[in-house]
């Protein structure tokens, strides 16, 4: 290859890069524009209306009438909760899915938030606990069973492939748990605990959204800081090993981060059904092959919990959990990732 034809290539793929940096910048923005806006339309819409200037107000701590306890009480918890919950399920699932090289290698998918769940249940049916004591069990629970699944898929390293089927073999038990679980409740605690089961956001607070703030600033900055070790973890243990990754560290480091996201985010709001699943798929779909999806997933993983909770509040007639709204778009999304791994011979 001569001087001009090395200079070519060069700069082909210096424009490359940079219509991909581009790309990845107007994706980026346009997220964050709607997750504004969807903020925005949470606080300010409802069965009384409010105008920005009077939400603005509210936040700024002066009284206006119906509006400090409408937005500041109820609303502005909400919101903040399902924008922190949001980040931590879709910052979670695509580490998962990206450490594993799998989209069914999402919490949700592999027992983690079941695990959560079934402690929840457990503690408020048989042990008649409540509130922040729910969260602590769910939270302890979620870890305890991630551990036990990675114990148990571990033999000389954690095979994506063996780590899913452990997962799944495991929230099948953990759902026969949940359900011997719930018929030994009575009506209260039935009630109870289905809806923290079905994932909501009724009820929030700030003792609510505090933790898993917290967690989310601790945890997301080590995810972060790990998307590079991913990327190379996404070409095959021994290539991530050749490239200098150390591979089993980077490996616990991330699922340990991981794992507490969807604890705290789970004891915050229950499991919100497939948020983690879809995020990571998404973000792919609107980034492109290349780069890091870790902040891009985080952020449509808070726009899905802000629109579903909202649609399931004002705009289909009756009111439904948000839990409901991302099951019913999470779904059909599963049965066609195990419809094209059949016609691909078992290969997502």
């Amino acid at each position: 290859m001569d001087h001009h034809s090395r200079e070519a290539v060069i700069s082909a793929l210096g424009s490359s890069r940079r219509a991909l940096a581009r790309h990845r910048a107007l994706v980026l923005g346009v997220l964050c524009a709607l997750l504004a806006l969807m903020i925005v339309l949470s606080l300010t819409l409802g069965k009384t209306a409010y105008s920005p200037a009077q939400v603005w107000q509210v936040i700024m701590g002066h009284q206006v009438p119906g509006a400090s306890f409408t937005v500041g009480t109820l609303r502005l918890p909400r919101t903040a909760m399902a924008l922190v919950a949001g980040l931590c399920f879709g910052l979670s699932g695509v580490s998962f899915q990206t450490l594993l090289r799998n989209p069914l290698a999402s919490p949700d998918v592999i027992g983690i938030s079941t695990g959560a769940s079934a402690a929840a249940a457990f503690a408020i049916v048989l042990l008649g606990l409540s509130g922040t004591a729910v969260s602590f069990v769910a939270i302890i629970a979620g870890l305890l069973v991630a551990l036990a699944v990675y114990l148990l898929a571990y033999r000389g390293g954690a095979a994506g492939t063996r780590l899913i089927l452990v997962g799944i073999g495991m929230a099948a038990m953990l759902e026969s748990l949940i359900s011997w679980v719930l018929t030994k409740a009575g009506q209260w605690d039935l009630q109870e605990a289905t809806r923290w089961l079905t994932g909501s956001l009724n009820g929030s607070n700030w003792s609510g959204v505090l933790p898993a703030l917290v967690a989310l600033l601790v945890l997301g900055p080590v995810l972060v800081g790990q998307s590079k070790n991913l990327s190379s973890l996404q070409l095959g243990d021994d290539t991530a090993a050749a490239l200098g990754v150390r591979v089993e560290r980077s490996r616990v480091v991330v699922i340990i981060a991981a794992v507490g996201l969807i604890a705290f985010a789970t004891a915050a709001t229950g499991p919100i059904a497939f948020v983690a699943f879809l995020s990571g798929p998404i973000a792919a779909r609107l980034i492109g092959p290349r780069g890091s999806l870790l902040i891009p997933a985080a952020l449509v993983g808070a726009l899905l919990v802000l629109v579903a909770d909202f649609a399931g509040q004002y705009l289909l007639g009756t009111r439904f959990p948000v839990g409901v709204i991302t099951g019913v778009l999470g779904a059909p999304y599963l049965v066609y990732l195990i419809i094209r791994s059949n016609r691909a011979g078992g290969s997502l």
